[in-house]
């Protein structure tokens, strides 16, 4: 492992039902607290961070809730409830002694600042966690895919996608044991496998970018702080 990072920066992509915690819904304060001194420790290294959360641990467009609905407002809906976890993470980071800009697709003014690539590229290089919120600001476009995005948009060299397991797998290990873990994966075997690491046009986008992914446990403690420090950990999704 190297004592210096080998990132400057990097994007964090955390879906909303890992801010839920046990408790499956709403949002953990444990939870919060344990993310801030992960996302703390890569600052303190250095690296500049920017995240982007999912919503579903409120609410989900594709969700038992949203049938009934407009898939559009069910869409708006969605990104509105990542600016709500969006805000209190942000919380969590001031807490830990973390200086942070909330910034969202959808102008909010009294709430947070309107994403601005050069504004957000700013706040980066002095030292700021930078928070994306409410998605790409459009509907059917999932986070997986705003996260993307805004990674290419700010120049960030890889977009580490933290989840409840260990990397990705040929099945979902919780449910089946013998399920065979990927240490490497290109983004056509993830298409080709139909592997559930990030939707289609998320893994396109990459592609197309040459932005490498990892996926790995956030919720073992130092996991970031050791990706980015260059150890082997989680799976690499690359060309």
């Amino acid at each position: 492992m190297a004592s210096k990072p080998i990132y400057k920066r990097i994007l964090l992509k955390l879906s909303g039902e890992s801010l839920a915690g046990d408790q499956k819904f709403g949002i953990n304060s444990d939870t919060l607290k344990s993310y801030a001194r992960e996302v703390k420790r890569a600052v303190d290294l250095g690296v500049e961070v920017a995240l982007v959360l999912g919503g579903g641990n409120i609410f989900r467009g594709i969700s038992k809730a949203a049938y009934e609905m407009d898939r559009v407002s069910a869409d708006y809906m969605g990104m509105l409830s990542t600016v709500i976890n969006s805000l209190a993470l942000q919380n969590a980071l001031e807490n830990a002694g973390l200086y942070t800009r909330v910034q969202t697709a959808i102008p909010m003014e009294q709430v947070a600042e309107p994403f601005i690539r050069r504004r957000a590229i700013r706040h980066l290089e002095k030292g700021r966690v930078v928070i994306f919120a409410a998605g790409t600001g459009n509907p059917y476009f999932t986070t997986d895919t705003a996260a993307v995005l805004r990674a290419i948009e700010i120049e960030a060299e890889v977009i580490l996608k933290g989840t409840r397991v260990d990397g990705v797998y040929s099945d979902d290990p919780e449910k089946v044991p013998d399920a065979v873990k990927f240490d490497e994966l290109s983004y056509l075997e993830i298409v080709k496998k139909g592997l559930r690491v990030m939707d289609a046009t998320a893994i396109t986008l990459s592609m197309d970018n040459k932005l490498p992914i990892i996926i790995f446990n956030m919720g073992e403690e130092t996991n970031l702080k050791r990706i980015v420090l260059g150890e082997n950990i989680g799976t690499k999704v690359k060309g």
